[in-house]
């Protein structure tokens, strides 16, 4: 029993290290040429905006609730928990006020979407960037 919760310990330090660790950045289809601000991104995630700042049409991309680095998104980035988030989407929904993002259950799904749409924008690991899509930071 000591060795499983020695091990279980150990998985959680890793993947809160992990989480900790990752550098967000947003990516955009290569294409694209829009600058983001932190600002402009908690308002398209929000969905109290619907284009980039040179007049383009922007769809963003989500992770799913739950993922790692959405939790991180949602605290750093959008200044609210994903319980937070949920539950503001939950309204806007009921009410018929809005339709949230498009969710990817993976870094890699979010970086294929946004590589075939040059409207998509999502969020990744630095790390995870590929040739693809190209990364921008939030100024």
């Amino acid at each position: 029993m000591k060795h499983y919760l020695t091990g279980a310990v150990a998985g959680s330090l890793l993947l809160f290290s992990q989480t900790v660790l990752a550098e967000i950045v947003m990516v955009v289809h290569p294409s694209n040429g829009a600058d983001l601000s932190q600002t402009q991104v908690q308002r398209l995630f929000l969905g109290k905006e619907k284009k980039f700042s040179d007049g383009s049409a922007a769809t963003p991309i989500n992770l799913t609730n739950g993922h790692p680095l959405r939790e991180s998104f949602d605290t750093e980035v959008i200044g609210r928990s994903s319980n937070q988030v949920a539950a503001y989407w939950s309204k806007l929904v009921f009410t018929g006020k809005g339709v949230p993002p498009k969710e990817m259950d993976s870094p890699a799904a979010v970086i294929a979407a946004v590589a075939a749409d040059a409207s998509a924008v999502g969020y990744v690991d630095a790390a995870d960037v590929t040739g693809d899509v190209k990364a921008i930071s939030i100024n």
